[in-house]
C-alpha cells in the first residue's frame, strides 16, 4: 500500500520528531548522569553540590542552574564547563565525567582530590580546551594519553604530588598556550612547545627537571663516551690477563721441552752408569787372579 498526500507527510513528521526527540533525550540525559555521577563520587564536605545539585526538577535546562555549571544554552540540559574550583571537595578523579559528552572545560583545581590522573583521560575529556587540576593531592605519573588532547589550550597540573617524567608527547599540543607543573616531584628533560608562550616558573620547585629553559640535561655522548671509555678499560683488563696467561703457558712448556731434551731417557743414565763399573771391575778382577796363581 502506498501512502501518499497528507497522511504521508504526516508519517514523515512523526518519524523525525521521534528520531529527534530520542536523540535530544539521550543527550540530556548522559549529562545529567554525568552531574549525579559527579556528586556521588565526590565528598562534599561544605554542601556547595548538596544544597545546589537538586534533581528532582525535570524542568528544561534545570542542571545548567547548578552551582559551577554552565551550558551551551540555559535551556539545553548540556554541559559546557565544569567549574568547581576552591570548594573543599575530596576523593578521586570522577570517572563520570565521560558521560559530560559535550564538555569543553574542566576546572577542578584547589581541592582536597588525590590519587592518579586516569591514563584514559583523553577518552573521558576527548574535547576539553581547560584542564585544571592545580592545588590538589594527585599523584604518580602524568598520563602520556593527554597528548591526545589535541584541543587543549591550557593545562595546569602545578601544586600537585606528580612523579616521574613529564611526557615529551605534550610538546605535540600544537594549540598548547598555558602549561604548568611547578611544585611536584617531577624529573628529567621537559617538552619542548614550540612557540608556545611558557616560562621557566611552570617548571620551578621540581626535583630534577632539566632542558629548554632550564639546566641542560646531561649529555648523552657524555654518557655514552663515559661507558666506552669504561668498557675499554674493562676490555683491556681483560685482554691483558688472557694476555699473561697465554704467555705463562707457552713459558711453562718451554722449559718441559727442554728439560725432556736434556734428558730424552729420563733416570736410564743413572742405570747405564752401574752397568759400566760392573764391566770395569770384572775386567779388572780377573788379571788380579791369574797373577795369584
Amino acid at each position: 500500500m502506498v501512502l501518499s498526500g497528507r497522511p504521508l507527510t504526516v508519517l514523515v513528521v512523526v518519524s523525525l520528531w521521534l528520531l529527534l526527540s530520542c536523540g535530544l533525550s539521550y543527550g540530556v540525559q548522559t549529562d545529567i548522569n554525568c552531574l549525579k555521577g559527579i556528586k556521588a563520587e565526590l565528598e562534599d564536605p561544605y554542601g556547595y553540590l548538596n544544597t545546589s545539585w537538586n534533581f528532582n526538577n525535570n524542568t528544561e535546562g534545570f542542571i545548567c542552574k547548578f552551582t559551577g555549571i554552565e551550558c551551551w544554552h540555559p535551556d539545553e540540559n548540556k554541559v559546557l564547563n565544569i567549574r568547581l574550583s576552591d570548594m573543599g571537595l575530596k576523593g578521586q578523579f570522577p570517572a563520570a565525567i565521560k558521560n559530560c559528552t559535550s564538555l569543553t572545560g574542566l576546572d577542578l583545581s584547589s581541592n582536597k582530590l588525590f590519587g592518579n590522573i586516569p591514563k584514559d583521560i583523553s577518552q573521558i575529556i576527548q574535547f576539553v580546551t581547560t584542564l585544571d587540576l592545580s592545588s590538589n593531592n594527585f599523584s604518580e605519573e602524568i598520563p602520556v594519553s593527554l597528548a591526545n588532547c589535541t584541543y587543549l589550550n591550557v593545562l595546569k597540573l602545578d601544586h600537585n604530588r606528580l612523579t616521574g617524567h613529564i611526557p615529551l608527547e605534550l610538546g605535540l599540543l600544537a594549540r598548547l598556550k598555558q602549561f604548568s607543573v611547578a611544585n611536584n616531584l617531577l624529573t628529567g628533560p621537559v617538552p619542548y612547545f614550540g612557540n608556545a608562550s611558557i616560562t621557566a616558573d611552570s617548571y620551578a620547585n621540581n626535583l630534577g627537571l632539566c632542558g629548554a629553559l632550564l639546566d641542560p640535561c646531561p649529555s648523552a655522548s657524555k654518557k655514552s663516551h663515559t661507558t666506552i671509555i669504561a668498557a675499554a678499560a674493562v676490555g683491556g683488563v681483560t685482554v691483558a690477563a688472557i694476555g699473561v696467561g697465554i704467555g705463562m703457558f707457552f713459558f711453562l712448556r718451554r722449559v718441559s721441552v727442554k728439560k725432556k731434551e736434556e734428558d730424552p731417557e729420563g733416570n736410564k743414565w743413572a742405570k747405564s752408569l752401574k752397568g759400566v763399573k760392573g764391566i770395569k771391575a770384572s775386567e779388572f778382577s780377573a788379571p788380579l787372579l791369574v797373577h795369584t796363581l
